[in-house]
């Protein structure tokens, strides 16, 4: 799979579990939070495509939804083989 289709993929799964995205930009890589009532993904806008896929997989992975796609937990699961960051089950 292409890292746009990647890309593609794990943003409409963020949104599916009733996040907004966000693209900025600043001195971080991104991660998830509540801003009042909403929830919020926000990912660094500057980050090479491979770090948007690092940051949005490792979101995926922290809220662990039930019944992910096995096309995200191939993608989360690349990650974790490649030593990438580690599967939490927090």
């Amino acid at each position: 799979m292409k890292k746009i289709a990647r890309i593609a993929l794990l943003e409409s799964t963020i949104k599916q579990l009733g996040y907004t995205l966000r693209y900025e930009k600043g001195n971080f890589l991104g991660g998830e939070c509540r801003l009042k009532e909403n929830k919020v993904v926000v990912v660094n806008r500057f980050l090479p495509m491979e770090g948007k896929i690092y940051t949005l997989a490792q979101v995926i992975t922290r809220i662990n939804p039930p019944g992910l796609s096995p096309e995200v937990a191939k993608i989360i699961d690349k990650l974790v083989e490649n030593n990438l960051f580690s599967k939490r089950t927090e």
